[in-house]
């Protein structure tokens, strides 16, 4: 298996965790468009990225971007927002997270 991407900002276990988002389904990471590196969340970002954060296009669904913090799996953007698990391990997914997808994805064109 490939190593795991690094994910960047203030996590707090190897699952992607970090310190504004650490409840047991919050196991994602974002890789943001601008800079393409992973960060927990969107805060993370902000605090440490050094950068104002930009999201995805509409256009880019196929991308990889989102990396399961159980597994180490990375989804494009259209797995992820169309699923509430892993589509490679079934971990389970915050469904919360919807409520942020605004940060990180454009709607899709």
């Amino acid at each position: 298996m490939p190593e795991r991407p690094a994910v960047r900002g203030r996590v707090v276990d190897e699952q992607t965790r970090c310190v504004h988002y650490r409840t047991e389904l919050d196991i994602v990471a974002i890789r943001f468009a601008c800079c393409g590196e992973y960060y927990p969340c969107h805060l993370c970002h902000e605090e440490t990225a050094g950068h104002a954060a930009q999201r995805w296009p509409g256009d880019a669904r196929a991308t990889k971007a989102v990396l399961c913090g159980a597994c180490g799996a990375e989804l494009s953007i259209a797995e992820y927002v169309a699923t509430t698990s892993c589509p490679c391990c079934s971990a389970a997914f915050n469904p919360g997270c919807a409520l942020h997808e605004h940060l990180y994805f454009a709607p899709a064109a």
